[in-house]
């Protein structure tokens, strides 16, 4: 009976530990076969009859958006196809919908696109690259991450000044990386892709030419220097004995009813607190709220609610937190919502579950009129990488980079096995992604011309700022 009772006690064992490797890869190799998502299908994009017109779209996600901040919106939207692009990730969601799928989820960044990606601080205080915006994430189909990094290529590259087959070989270049991470961290150890990670220094490391090697030196230098001691003398000055953040309108700046919202605030940063382990509340309440400023970031962003607190342990200790309102994904349509209630709780576990390492001040909070927010700290040795002034050679390096850091992200959270076994080890999968990029970015294009049809039309203002 003992030796019986084992037995059973180990086969139920083994049993939890599900098919291997091989199995799953096996799995995902045999999806090829099956309609409507044989490798070759990737490439499709059409117009689908019932397509809303992508102005509308916008307007529709503007609804909940401040309106004295549109124009800045579509100020910056309108400067080129890959900056509509970046501001306009509920329509290609909605495209995204229509396109064959093989049915593996993972957590999608949901907004994947070039400039996406950057450089920061590590609570370690290691400089990573990584994933740097998760406003949209949500468990969805690996592929629409992929694809929407794939046509962001094309227009960035595009935005370069690279024409046809260079913007193609640059999404073959993502897509091959993708592909062969992806299969590689299938055989690691669950633990071994879970504490993986990329040092910012690998720009440096992987630099062909000195010149570019240079470059990325000043860019990780510059990247140092982001921290609170170095940012505060620049965006904060004492005026009568009271420190507060220096008014840059419309930009930052502090609306007529700025007492209110510092009330406002201090109410909400206490539930926000309250997210924190216990360890870091600790450090936290060793600052005190001295000022806040209403600020305008990104693209995509524009509209929603989003300021700056300053905060002070002490004449020369400052700490500069990042509150921004996290509205539904615009994923959540096609995707199905969120199992969070609070969007910002939504974007919070999504970054930790994608990020290699995440802000130790990263929480969530909740206004009185059900809003909701997610807090963290503000340019911490954050690299923006600049597109603009990448030689070609850079750009292929940095593209590359980027669709090995997705595969890391995918591999934390989905099955690498079922996904690498999809892909397989031959390009035909890349070739694929490389014309959907392509006539996507065409058709991104085209509704870029539809914008500014609307501009000239007097049915849409812009700011240029």
């Amino acid at each position: 009976m003992q030796v019986e009772e084992t037995y059973n006690i180990r086969h139920r064992a083994a049993s939890v530990i599900g098919p291997s490797v091989s199995e799953r890869m096996g799995t995902g190799k045999a999806l090829r076969k099956k309609i409507p998502v044989p490798r070759s299908s990737q490439t499709e994009w059409a117009v689908a009859p019932n397509r809303p017109n992508p102005i509308e779209v916008l307007r529709e996600s503007d609804r909940d958006r401040l309106p004295e901040l549109l124009p800045i919106r579509y100020g910056r939207m309108r400067q080129s196809p890959f900056a509509f692009f970046r501001g306009s990730a509920a329509v290609m969601a909605w495209d995204l919908s229509k396109t064959p799928v093989t049915g593996i989820r993972v957590q999608a960044c949901g907004d994947c696109h070039a400039s996406n990606f950057g450089g920061f601080a590590s609570p370690e205080r290691r400089f990573l690259f990584d994933i740097n915006d998760f406003d949209e994430t949500l468990p969805a189909p690996w592929e629409w991450d992929l694809k929407r990094l794939a046509a962001s290529i094309v227009l960035a590259s595009r935005e370069l000044g690279l024409r046809g087959g260079c913007c193609e070989d640059a999404v073959l270049r993502m897509a091959r990386a993708y592909r062969e991470h992806i299969r590689a961290y299938a055989h690691l150890r669950a633990l071994d892709v879970w504490y993986s990670h990329m040092d910012a220094e690998v720009f440096i490391e992987e630099a062909k030419t000195a010149a570019a090697r240079k470059r990325w030196e000043q860019e990780e230098a510059k990247a140092r220097g982001q921290t609170a001691e170095h940012i505060f003398p620049r965006i904060a000055k004492v005026v009568n004995g009271r420190t507060h953040i220096v008014d840059h309108p419309p930009l930052v700046c502090h609306p007529r009813e700025s007492d209110v919202i510092q009330k406002h605030v201090v109410q909400m940063f206490q539930q926000y607190r309250e997210t924190l382990p216990a360890e870091r509340r600790v450090m936290l309440d060793r600052y005190y709220i001295v000022d806040v400023a209403r600020k305008v970031v990104g693209v995509g962003s524009v509209g929603t609610r989003c300021a700056v607190v300053l905060l002070m342990a002490g004449e020369h200790d400052p700490l500069l937190l990042q509150f921004k309102e996290a509205l539904p994904s615009v994923l959540e349509p096609y995707a199905g919502k969120s199992r969070y209630s609070n969007h910002g709780e939504r974007v919070v576990i999504g970054q930790r579950l994608l990020q290699s390492a995440s802000d130790v001040f990263l929480g969530w909070t909740r206004d009185e009129k059900g809003r909701s927010y997610y807090f963290r700290q503000l340019r911490d040795m954050k690299m923006k990488i600049d597109l603009e002034n990448m030689t070609k050679g850079d750009w292929l390096e940095y593209v590359e980079i980027c669709g090995w850091t997705l595969a890391r992200a995918h591999a934390r959270t989905g099955d690498a096995a079922m996904i690498g076994g999809y892909l397989g080890k031959n390009d035909v999968f890349d070739s694929a992604l490389a014309k959907f990029a392509t006539a996507y970015a065409d058709q991104a294009e085209r509704d870029f011309a539809d914008l500014w049809k609307a501009f000239r039309a007097g049915q849409m203002a812009a700011r240029g700022c």
